[in-house]
């Protein structure tokens, strides 16, 4: 598991620190990574030029399984959801 933010290296290492996360957080500040992976906002929308907060399960082989884009109100079951279709995938292979 890792994490891709929009911020410089310096300032993911400060928020990990902070946070207390026991994962990496990546850096994307060309937003290039984000625009491929279909998680920048367009332009058209509200907070544009912004990350959508998007998780994805990705297999062994790099293939996106699954894409869950996370709202206010999936916050408390996300999880949840993630892990039960991790390991639905993980039983189905």
């Amino acid at each position: 598991m890792f994490g891709i933010s929009f911020d410089p290296p310096e300032a993911n290492r400060a928020w990990v620190e902070l946070m207390g996360f026991d994962f990496p957080l990546l850096s994307d500040p060309t937003h290039e990574v984000a625009r491929g992976m279909g998680a920048e906002r367009g332009p058209e929308e509200r907070g544009a030029g912004f990350p959508r907060r998007i998780t994805y399960l990705i297999d062994p082989e790099l293939v996106v399984r699954e894409a869950y884009l996370v709202g206010r109100d999936e916050t408390a079951t996300h999880a949840e959801t993630v892990l039960a279709d991790l390991l639905r995938h993980t039983s189905a292979g």
